[in-house]
């Protein structure tokens, strides 16, 4: 509320400062506050026009803008973020403990199945998931596979410009909007029957593709046909017939749902309850509707409170002692890796299958 007052503020000709600034910055974005929201106010909307207005009217120092515009580019280059990370983890000895905490953890991404279903939906590539944890969409294809679907991804297509998004770099993010239509839409033309993404983060700002785009008449009315095409693999996979073959070798487990996810997408309870219905025991977390810290690039660039809510949530996710964490979003499984194991849960739904 007290920065809806702020961003009032300034639309009404008000001068901000840099501590205006700093007060929107200092948002996570985890949109908490529009599902407690009696009058269902979409704050995140709101933030997206109060941060372009103050970042226009105040300049940001030269360090903040090098920083957000490298984390940007390096997002948007997956071999150079993978090549950085495996160099990161040889020198891990060397590292200070904050940039070692945020090594991503090395894993194989496994076999893709080769067979072509009458039944194709898309998935989604993304930029860092596709640098450091390619698993996840490898793990994703083949339960797909298994409920007779081929997943295809669109050559094209890697990132959905939510980074930009978040960066101060708004035409770049409609770009890559626009981009990502014009790669899925003849996919979706020629058969596929929906868009996965399996990285709650992405999917979120894919549901905004309308929101983005609704000033171009070109692209909006295609936004908003991809936005209803849009589906989180629970979405399919509660509703699916799946007979597991074995049960799970450890079957204690936690769920951490993203924000991206609660807030975001309003999915909150359905993994829990596939994942009880397939054998596991998921053991109950304190205070699930809190942020980790993750928040796109908010552990980068405000790495103190990212880090005290890291700490936190890892407290609550470890205090019943689970065999394994598992997560929904790319930036939550890197953030919050380190200690117990952080997994996809899809790979949780491939142990049993």
């Amino acid at each position: 509320r007290g920065r809806i007052y702020l961003m009032k503020q300034v639309l009404e000709g008000n001068t901000p400062t840099k501590l205006t600034l700093d007060h929107l910055d200092s948002c996570l974005t985890c949109r908490a506050c529009e599902t407690t929201c009696p009058s269902s106010v979409e704050y995140h909307h709101l933030l997206d026009i109060g941060r372009a207005a103050v970042s226009e009217a105040v300049s940001r120092p030269a360090s903040e803008r090098f920083q957000r515009e490298a984390i940007r580019r390096l997002t948007l280059s997956p071999r150079l973020f993978s090549a950085l990370a495996a160099a990161g983890r040889l020198a891990a000895f060397a590292l200070p403990k904050p940039l070692k905490d945020k090594l991503p953890p090395k894993a194989e991404a496994g076999y893709r199945p080769a067979t072509i279903h009458p039944r194709t939906m898309l998935l989604l590539t993304g930029c860092v998931q596709s640098a450091v944890a390619r698993h996840f969409n490898a793990t994703t294809a083949r339960v797909f596979d298994r409920l007779g679907v081929t997943l295809i991804e669109a050559p094209k297509v890697m990132c959905c410009g939510s980074v930009s998004h978040h960066l101060d770099a708004p035409d770049a993010a409609k770009a890559q909007a626009r981009a990502n239509l014009d790669a899925w839409i003849p996919l979706i033309d020629a058969g596929a029957e929906a868009l996965i993404v399996n990285s709650s983060g992405c999917a979120a700002h894919i549901a905004d593709y309308p929101s983005l785009l609704a000033d171009d008449p070109a692209y909006a009315p295609l936004a908003a046909r991809m936005a209803a095409l849009l589906r989180d693999p629970i979405q399919i996979l509660s509703s699916a017939q799946m007979n597991p073959v074995r049960p799970p070798p450890n079957p204690r487990v936690v769920i951490h749902e993203p924000c991206t996810l609660q807030h975001g997408l309003k999915l909150t309870g359905q993994i829990p309850d596939l994942l009880t219905r397939l054998g596991y025991e998921v053991l109950p977390t304190a205070d699930g509707h809190l942020c980790c810290g993750s928040a796109g690039a908010y552990s980068l660039l405000q790495p103190k409170m990212a880090g005290r809510l890291r700490e936190t949530k890892l407290q609550s996710l470890n205090a019943l002692d689970p065999t394994a964490i598992y997560t929904a979003n790319i930036g939550c499984w890197m953030h919050l890796s380190g200690g117990t194991p952080v997994r996809h849960w899809i790979e949780a739904v491939d142990g049993v299958l």
